[in-house]
Protein backbone atom coordinates (compact mmCIF):
# COMPACT_ATOMS: atom_id res chain seq x y z
CA UNK A 1 0.00 0.00 0.00
CA UNK A 2 2.67 2.24 0.84
CA UNK A 3 4.74 1.91 -2.17
CA UNK A 4 1.82 2.38 -4.53
CA UNK A 5 1.27 5.72 -2.35
CA UNK A 6 4.38 7.09 -3.02
CA UNK A 7 4.90 6.30 -6.84
CA UNK A 8 1.56 8.19 -7.34
CA UNK A 9 3.25 11.12 -5.52
CA UNK A 10 6.34 10.67 -7.01
CA UNK A 11 4.45 10.60 -10.58
CA UNK A 12 2.42 13.49 -9.79
CA UNK A 13 5.86 15.49 -8.34
CA UNK A 14 7.78 14.42 -12.00
CA UNK A 15 4.60 15.28 -14.15
CA UNK A 16 4.67 18.78 -11.98
CA UNK A 17 7.98 19.94 -12.68
CA UNK A 18 8.56 18.96 -16.12
CA UNK A 19 6.06 21.51 -16.56
CA UNK A 20 2.99 18.92 -18.02
CA UNK A 21 -0.37 20.83 -17.19
CA UNK A 22 -3.87 19.57 -18.86
CA UNK A 23 -5.58 22.33 -21.27
CA UNK A 24 -7.96 24.84 -20.02
CA UNK A 25 -11.41 24.54 -21.72
CA UNK A 26 -11.98 27.14 -24.73
CA UNK A 27 -13.75 30.10 -23.45
CA UNK A 28 -14.16 32.58 -26.25
CA UNK A 29 -14.00 36.62 -24.96
CA UNK A 30 -17.99 38.14 -24.23
CA UNK A 31 -17.15 40.66 -26.61
CA UNK A 32 -16.88 38.47 -29.89
CA UNK A 33 -20.55 38.25 -29.70
CA UNK A 34 -22.81 36.54 -31.26
CA UNK A 35 -20.79 34.18 -34.27
CA UNK A 36 -21.69 32.18 -37.53
CA UNK A 37 -19.77 30.23 -39.30
CA UNK A 38 -19.76 30.08 -43.14
CA UNK A 39 -18.33 27.23 -44.82
CA UNK A 40 -17.83 26.79 -48.58
CA UNK A 41 -21.29 24.43 -48.60
CA UNK A 42 -23.59 24.59 -46.54
CA UNK A 43 -24.19 21.38 -45.00
CA UNK A 44 -20.60 21.26 -44.23
CA UNK A 45 -19.69 18.14 -41.62
CA UNK A 46 -16.52 20.74 -40.43
CA UNK A 47 -18.67 23.86 -40.29
CA UNK A 48 -21.54 21.75 -38.32
CA UNK A 49 -18.56 20.78 -36.11
CA UNK A 50 -17.63 23.94 -35.46
CA UNK A 51 -20.54 25.89 -34.62
CA UNK A 52 -20.68 23.03 -31.57
CA UNK A 53 -17.88 23.39 -30.66
CA UNK A 54 -17.85 27.40 -30.56
CA UNK A 55 -21.73 27.25 -28.71
CA UNK A 56 -19.84 24.83 -25.81
CA UNK A 57 -16.83 27.51 -25.95
CA UNK A 58 -20.05 29.79 -24.83
CA UNK A 59 -20.27 31.68 -27.88
CA UNK A 60 -23.61 32.79 -29.25
CA UNK A 61 -24.34 31.30 -32.15
CA UNK A 62 -25.90 33.46 -34.69
CA UNK A 63 -27.58 31.89 -38.12
CA UNK A 64 -25.79 31.45 -41.41
CA UNK A 65 -27.77 34.49 -43.31
CA UNK A 66 -27.53 37.23 -40.35
CA UNK A 67 -24.84 39.83 -41.35
CA UNK A 68 -24.90 42.84 -39.26
CA UNK A 69 -23.55 42.74 -35.48
CA UNK A 70 -22.27 39.37 -35.97
CA UNK A 71 -18.56 37.53 -35.63
CA UNK A 72 -17.95 35.26 -38.39
CA UNK A 73 -15.87 32.47 -38.93
CA UNK A 74 -15.11 31.61 -42.26
CA UNK A 75 -13.94 28.08 -43.52
CA UNK A 76 -12.39 29.78 -47.44
CA UNK A 77 -11.43 26.21 -48.44
CA UNK A 78 -11.42 22.52 -47.34
CA UNK A 79 -9.27 20.10 -49.73
CA UNK A 80 -8.64 16.63 -49.21
CA UNK A 81 -5.95 13.92 -50.81
CA UNK A 82 -4.76 10.41 -51.14
CA UNK A 83 -0.96 10.09 -51.33
CA UNK A 84 0.39 6.76 -51.63
CA UNK A 85 3.28 6.13 -49.56
CA UNK A 86 4.65 2.42 -49.97
CA UNK A 87 3.93 0.26 -52.50
CA UNK A 88 3.88 -3.94 -52.75
CA UNK A 89 5.98 -5.96 -54.91
CA UNK A 90 3.77 -5.41 -58.21
CA UNK A 91 3.76 -1.34 -58.14
CA UNK A 92 0.39 -1.06 -56.70
CA UNK A 93 -0.01 1.40 -53.71
CA UNK A 94 -0.87 -0.25 -50.72
CA UNK A 95 -0.25 2.62 -47.94
CA UNK A 96 -1.73 5.97 -47.86
CA UNK A 97 -1.50 9.39 -46.45
CA UNK A 98 -4.44 11.11 -46.17
CA UNK A 99 -4.39 14.80 -46.14
CA UNK A 100 -6.76 17.45 -44.84
CA UNK A 101 -5.79 20.86 -45.08
CA UNK A 102 -8.77 24.07 -44.51
CA UNK A 103 -8.14 27.68 -44.80
CA UNK A 104 -9.72 29.83 -42.35
CA UNK A 105 -10.31 33.43 -40.50
CA UNK A 106 -12.55 34.87 -38.51
CA UNK A 107 -13.84 38.74 -38.55
CA UNK A 108 -15.42 40.29 -35.40
CA UNK A 109 -18.73 41.81 -35.58
CA UNK A 110 -16.98 45.69 -36.52
CA UNK A 111 -15.09 43.56 -39.87
CA UNK A 112 -12.14 43.79 -38.15
CA UNK A 113 -9.56 40.39 -38.29
CA UNK A 114 -9.98 38.51 -35.33
CA UNK A 115 -8.05 35.58 -36.34
CA UNK A 116 -6.06 36.12 -39.91
CA UNK A 117 -6.32 34.01 -42.85
CA UNK A 118 -4.50 30.64 -42.23
CA UNK A 119 -4.32 27.31 -43.18
CA UNK A 120 -4.12 24.28 -41.01
CA UNK A 121 -3.44 20.79 -42.69
CA UNK A 122 -3.86 17.28 -40.88
CA UNK A 123 -2.75 13.55 -42.31
CA UNK A 124 -3.13 10.62 -40.63
CA UNK A 125 -1.51 7.29 -42.42
CA UNK A 126 -3.51 4.00 -43.30
CA UNK A 127 -2.90 1.04 -44.99
CA UNK A 128 -5.17 -0.62 -48.21
CA UNK A 129 -4.25 -3.19 -49.80
CA UNK A 130 -5.44 -4.05 -53.38
CA UNK A 131 -5.54 -7.47 -52.63
CA UNK A 132 -7.82 -7.46 -49.59
CA UNK A 133 -9.80 -4.23 -49.36
CA UNK A 134 -12.63 -5.88 -47.49
CA UNK A 135 -13.32 -2.89 -44.73
CA UNK A 136 -11.11 -0.57 -46.19
CA UNK A 137 -13.21 1.81 -47.43
CA UNK A 138 -15.17 2.38 -43.97
CA UNK A 139 -11.56 2.37 -42.71
CA UNK A 140 -10.90 6.20 -44.54
CA UNK A 141 -13.96 7.02 -43.98
CA UNK A 142 -13.43 6.60 -40.18
CA UNK A 143 -10.54 8.48 -40.59
CA UNK A 144 -12.16 11.60 -42.62
CA UNK A 145 -14.87 11.75 -39.81
CA UNK A 146 -11.46 11.88 -37.28
CA UNK A 147 -9.69 14.21 -39.06
CA UNK A 148 -13.14 16.74 -39.31
CA UNK A 149 -13.22 16.21 -36.03
CA UNK A 150 -9.38 17.23 -35.13
CA UNK A 151 -9.45 20.05 -37.49
CA UNK A 152 -12.43 21.74 -35.52
CA UNK A 153 -10.86 21.39 -32.54
CA UNK A 154 -7.51 22.72 -33.88
CA UNK A 155 -8.97 25.79 -35.55
CA UNK A 156 -10.91 26.32 -32.31
CA UNK A 157 -7.83 26.31 -30.56
CA UNK A 158 -6.20 28.68 -32.98
CA UNK A 159 -9.66 30.95 -32.56
CA UNK A 160 -9.24 30.83 -28.65
CA UNK A 161 -5.11 31.66 -28.72
CA UNK A 162 -5.69 34.57 -30.52
CA UNK A 163 -8.50 35.68 -29.01
CA UNK A 164 -7.24 35.99 -25.87
CA UNK A 165 -3.92 37.52 -27.47
CA UNK A 166 -5.68 40.50 -28.89
CA UNK A 167 -8.42 40.93 -25.81
CA UNK A 168 -7.81 43.88 -23.72
CA UNK A 169 -5.84 43.08 -20.30
CA UNK A 170 -8.57 43.98 -17.44
CA UNK A 171 -6.77 45.57 -14.42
Amino acid sequence: MKSRLLTAVLATALLSGCGFHLRNALSLPANLGPVRVLASDQYSALGEYLADGLQRAGAQAAPADATEGVATLQVLSEQWADTPISQDQYGRAQEFSLRYAVVFTLRRADDSVAVPQQAVELSRDYLAPAVDSIGKASERELLVRELRRDMATAILRRVDAATKHAAPVSE
